[in-house]
């Protein structure tokens, strides 16, 4: 369960993309960038938060941006930049695949077969369910012990597709407009 917080960002989070993300090999479209969607998996130790935007620059294709927010900085991985959280406080940006958590809440999902989290919103007067917008399922089975992530390819489709035969398990998602569409894959090095 994500517990999310009625809160401001200070800068937003596609304002934070908006100067990252266009200097990333993989971006493509034109125009403003419009979150279409999005998705969380749970860090285990509830530290790290981790999220999916789905965004599209103008009316070029949808784009996925794995992010984790921490409350310190982890060295070694791909900073997108800092926010202020008028509740968490500040909060440190990554692209999820430089994240351990990521990758390990990632390949914990596809490999057993599991979903995205529920999201609940505390509004102040107790918490209420978000619906999500965006659903996720991995093709893995549940129970399945997950290796350790440096055993594992994990490749995160930047520009989902609609799913050919890939290699490996994988994490199909379905938004509003989209349906079968390739997330990440995932197999044994």
């Amino acid at each position: 369960m994500a517990l999310l917080h009625v809160a401001t960002l200070t800068p937003t989070k596609l304002d934070l993309l908006e100067g990252w993300a266009r200097d990333q090999v993989w971006f493509t479209g034109q125009g403003p960038l419009r979150q279409v969607g999005n998705f969380r998996f749970d860090d285990p130790l509830g530290e790290v938060g981790v999220e999916t935007l789905l965004v599209r620059a103008g009316d070029g294709p949808v784009m996925q941006f794995p992010l984790t927010y921490r409350a310190e900085a982890l060295e070694g991985a791909s900073l997108v930049g800092t926010t202020d959280h008028s509740v968490l406080g500040r909060r440190w940006v990554y692209d999820g695949p430089s994240d351990p958590v990521y990758r390990e809440t990632l390949a914990a999902t596809v490999l057993g077969g599991g979903t995205q989290v529920e999201m609940w919103i505390d509004e102040g007067k107790g918490l209420v369910q978000r619906t999500p917008n965006t659903t996720v399922v991995g093709s893995g089975t549940p129970g399945t012990v997950v290796p350790a992530v440096d055993a594992l390819e994990i490749n995160v489709i930047r520009v989902p597709a609609a799913t050919v035969e890939p290699k490996g398990e994988t994490l199909i998602g379905r938004w509003d407009g989209a349906e079968g569409m390739l997330l990440a894959t995932i197999s044994v090095r």
